[in-house]
Order: C-alpha cells, then structure tokens, then sequence
C-alpha cells in the first residue's frame, strides 16, 4: 500500500483511521510487517496470512530487503554531486512510546527505520549501530534531493544521521530543519524489493514521488 503522510501506518487511536484499518475493512487477516514514521510517505508492505507475515518478518530482521528512500535535505550535503557515501553511526537512545492499552498491535519491524513517537516501538539501547548508504542527486539554492539506502532499521535512523551531518531533513523540526513543509516532512520510502514468501521470487514495489513535492521544489524536480 501507498501511505500518504500524516496518518499513521497501523497504531491509531480507537476508532482512528490508519492503513491498517483502511486493509482490515476489505479482509479478515492482515499482517504489518513494515511501516512508516507518522509524517514520512511511500510504500508499506502488508501480508496476506499469518505465514506469510512470519516469512517477511524474518527478510527484515535478516535485512534481506532492500529499502531505498527520497529525501529534500537542508544544508550542504557532506558528499560530491552523485557519489556514493556510506555512514556507519552509534545512534542515541529513543525511549518506546508507552502501550495504547488492550488489543494493541506488536511492534513490527520499520520499513525506514523510523516508528512515530504516537507508536508503540521497542526501545534502543545506547550505542545502537546504524548502517546507511547516501547520496546526493541534486542541489538547489540550501536544499538538496538526496537518495537513501538504509541497510539497518533503526528508530528514527535517517532522521538522526543527516540532521548530525548538518543537513536535516524539511520539515523535520524535532531533528533540527528552519525550513516548513506542511505534508509532514520531505522523506519518502519509494522503493521496497524483498522475496515473495511463498515463490521466492524477487518482487520490487516502487511509488513515485509525491505530486506535492514537485510543486514545492520545482528546481529539484522539473516537469518531465
């Protein structure tokens, strides 16, 4: 499923609207097995059936799947134009969040590494490692586009590691950005590639950008 920023992926207030509960209004059984920050957007993957939840489950914590991610940075990235640099980080602890009361979902691995402060998660210990290749694609005035790949999933991992390099992600306040973004902050997961559970096939889901986004940083993305 495509999840738009701003609501959350599975741990909504009762009665709340959650692509969760958007999934389990058309079928009995749907498993979370990746999900996104509360103002992050992209592609969530769901299973079908309790196998298939387990199976993709074990691809994430044997981190055989591959997450790729679009991100507007502000500052000057720490990298020459189009090349490759790989950040291997001690993050901070981030305390979980505390339990919604009865029926609440498990904590379920994060597609990007980053569960919402609203949502349960498991807490870090200090000192957690954190594994991520960066780079950046194009510059403009103090933004920068820039493509993500995380081979961790830590809490709030992408967020933490650019705003340490000086270049926090817009709209991401807690993490340091001056600059607005009113869909929640400029980071997209566009691209989740992973083996079917149940052929072993290598299955790749991808999601463009936001349409928002080209309006708001048309240097950045021009038309065509």
């Amino acid at each position: 499923m495509v999840k738009p920023a701003g609501i959350p992926t599975a741990h909504a207030a009762a009665g709340g609207d959650s692509l969760y509960a958007r999934a389990r209004a058309t079928r009995p059984f749907v498993g979370v097995v990746s999900r996104l920050d509360l103002p992050v957007s992209g592609v969530v993957v769901f299973a079908k059936t309790s196998a298939a939840a387990a199976a993709l489950a074990e691809q994430f914590r044997e981190r055989t799947v591959t997450k790729e991610y679009a991100a507007v940075v502000e500052g000057r990235f720490p990298a020459p134009l189009g090349q490759w640099v790989e950040w291997i980080d001690r993050l901070p602890e981030v305390p979980a969040a505390a339990p919604r009361g009865r029926g609440r979902l498990p904590a379920e691995p994060d597609a990007d590494g980053d569960a919402d402060p609203g949502e349960p998660g498991t807490p870090r210990e200090p000192g957690t490692l954190a594994r991520m290749r960066a780079r950046v694609v194009r510059r403009a005035g103090e933004v920068s586009l820039v493509e993500l790949s995380p081979e961790t999933g830590r809490k709030h991992q992408l967020r933490i590691q650019l705003a340490s390099r000086g270049c926090p992600i817009v709209g991401d306040r807690r993490y340091g950005a001056r600059l607005p973004f009113p869909e929640g902050i400029a980071l997209h997961a566009r691209r989740l590639a992973f083996s079917h559970p149940a052929t072993g096939r290598p299955v790749a889901l991808e999601v463009p950008l936001p349409a928002s986004w080209r309006k708001r940083f048309p240097p950045l993305l021009p038309a065509g």
